[in-house]
């Protein structure tokens, strides 16, 4: 999907896109915590607190997260995310 393009199209992608980057975001800040945490000798670990220690959720978001992230790594193809390619200028794209 092209970022760029929504300055010039309403599509913002498929709602499978915007759940992969929601959860890609969400393990980001949460590693981030994790490692701030782990520097400061406490645990800042968000996914652990708001799921109340409970391992097999804890797991579950962390395998989406995970599933997200290559997601994101390949892209979506398909019609919604790919048809924003074609809005955005051509000398935009050139350059």
């Amino acid at each position: 999907m092209c970022h760029s393009c929504h300055s010039y199209c309403k599509s913002s992608g498929c709602t499978t896109s915007l759940i992969a980057k929601i959860l890609v975001i969400v393990g980001g800040v949460n590693w981030g915590l994790v490692g701030a945490g782990m520097l400061l000798e406490a645990d800042w670990n968000l996914v652990h607190m708001l799921l109340l220690g409970l391992p097999t959720l804890e797991a579950v978001v962390y395998l989406l997260v995970g599933v997200a992230a290559v997601y994101k790594i390949f892209g979506c193809h398909c019609g919604k995310c790919m048809s924003c390619e074609d809005c955005v200028p051509k000398e935009e794209k050139m350059g």
